[in-house]
């Protein structure tokens, strides 16, 4: 299992859920944080929060269907003058549920698509190349085991297109330090997931974060969350194979 201390993780949607809960796993490893919401006011307490926890901490505020506010934002954290080492692509939106999917507007499709897709693959473009640069880096991109549902189709297919697209990229980073890799968190009980959703937020950890710490030979992998439930971290890294 690498070390991240004193490394610097760009968080999506960090305000609340698993991404509130992923902030804090890595502030536990000694890692500093930058975290993205859609308001600054819903990651004033988790700043807190992680700073009480000794780390070094900014948040920004960013429309992830938005490209505009996107690389706004962006520009905002290289003024930090810190090297961004790890990502968790984790904000995710599911837009409707459609029982009467064949009236599904396009709206379903365009929306989930910027901030499901579009923008995590901007935040990679923006970031491999200064991690290749510097030989190391670890993006993990939050995906969906989401199958068979048109009721969804539109968090489905962005989802599916996240897939590909990180293993596209993936397949181009051997020898470079980097490792790009998927997370499915499993249907938990977040907003996004809904109060009937077998598992508990707190399950998806460490498997989330389970990329962040593996040897750059792991690349283009989906890690599933719940495999990893109960776990510590180090354990969960060295299950994989």
């Amino acid at each position: 299992m690498i070390n991240l201390r004193g490394k610097w993780v760009l968080i999506t949607g960090a305000s609340r859920g698993i991404g509130r809960l992923a902030a804090k796993a890595m502030a536990e490893q000694g890692c500093n944080l930058i975290l993205q919401s859609r308001d600054l006011k819903h990651t004033d307490s988790l700043e807190g929060e992680l700073v009480d926890m000794g780390a070094f901490c900014y948040s920004f505020a960013a429309d992830l269907n938005d490209m505009a506010s996107v690389s706004k934002m962006l520009k905002d954290i290289d003024r930090l003058g810190v090297d961004v080492d790890v990502i968790l692509n984790n904000a995710g939106l599911q837009i409707a549920y459609r029982k009467d999917y064949f009236s599904t507007p396009p709206e379903d499709y365009t929306v989930s698509f910027n901030v499901n897709t579009i923008a995590p693959a901007m935040i990679c473009y923006h970031y491999l190349p200064k991690m290749i640069s510097r030989g190391f880096g670890r993006i993990v991109n939050t995906t969906s085991g989401i199958d068979k549902e048109p009721e969804q189709a539109g968090y489905s297919a962005a989802k599916a297109a996240l897939d590909k697209i990180t293993k596209d990229m993936a397949s181009r980073l051997e020898g470079t330090g980097v490792a790009m890799n998927l997370a499915d968190p499993g249907w938990c009980r977040t907003d996004l997931g809904g109060p009937n959703a077998p598992n508990a937020p707190e399950s998806a950890i460490p498997g989330v974060i389970v990329g962040a710490f593996v040897d750059n030979s792991i690349n283009g992998q989906i890690f599933h969350a719940q495999d990893f439930a109960g776990m510590t971290l180090k354990e969960a890294v060295n299950s994989i194979k």
